[in-house]
Formats: C-alpha cells, sequence, structure tokens
C-alpha cells in the first residue's frame, strides 16, 4: 500500500500539494507514482518565474521504466524549483514527500484547492485505477 499522507491534496494524475505557511504550494509526485515509475534517473524542473494552467504539463520525470509528464495541479506562477534534483534525481524515490518535491507555486486561484483530492478520496482513486 502506498504512503498517503493525510495533510496533503492529490491530483488524479498523481501530484502532490502541500500547503505552506507563506500562501505558495510545494508540489511532487506521489509515492504510487514514484513506485510505479521506478529508479529516477532524470527530472527536468519548470522554470521559475513561469505561469502555469491547472493540468499543464510543466515538468518531466524519467526512470529506468519511462518518462513521464508532471502537471501543474492548480493555476499560478512557479516560484521555486528543486534544483537538487539535477544532480540527485533518485531523491524522489528515497524521499518523494520531503526533500523530493519538484516545484513550489504561488496559486492564481486558492479555491482551486478545493478540488483536489484529500488522502481518503485519493486512496479509493488508487483503488479504482488497479481494477
Amino acid at each position: 500500500m502506498s504512503n498517503i499522507p493525510v495533510d496533503l491534496k492529490y491530483a488524479k494524475t498523481h501530484e502532490w500539494v502541500r500547503m505552506n505557511d507563506d500562501g505558495s504550494v510545494t508540489v511532487g509526485i506521489s509515492d504510487s507514482a514514484q513506485d510505479q515509475l521506478g529508479d529516477m534517473v532524470f527530472i527536468e524542473v519548470p522554470e521559475a518565474g513561469q505561469s502555469v494552467a491547472a493540468a499543464e504539463a510543466c515538468a518531466v520525470v524519467e526512470s529506468v521504466k519511462a518518462a513521464s509528464d508532471v502537471y501543474a495541479p492548480i493555476a499560478g506562477e512557479i516560484v521555486e524549483v528543486n534544483a537538487g534534483l539535477a544532480d540527485s534525481p533518485e531523491t524522489v524515490n528515497t524521499d518523494v514527500y520531503g526533500e523530493g518535491w519538484i516545484f513550489r507555486m504561488t496559486p492564481t486561484d486558492k479555491a482551486e484547492l478545493d478540488g483536489l483530492m484529500d488522502a481518503e478520496t485519493y486512496e479509493s482513486f488508487l483503488a479504482s485505477e488497479d481494477h
């Protein structure tokens, strides 16, 4: 069973979102996603300052199995990227909800966060995908 922290929100495209005290959000891929992809070998982060629409592909994770887009879970502006992933993409495998974050963004509309899944709903979503 995947690790699904209850303090995060989740997108159907398997990104997690953590709300930060300063109003920004931190985004990464879920434990389930990194587990399915396998060992990460390269991560292309978005550009800081880039504006993205909800569900827009803005980063790429490549593993030994496949390459996969990472989507913006909400609309906003990318304010910081995890540059350390360039040298250590495996951090996404070892600390997916901590140092394995991919980017931080400032939401255009915080109400969009309400459209994301909570941990319980995401767990049910994962179970339905397995069938």
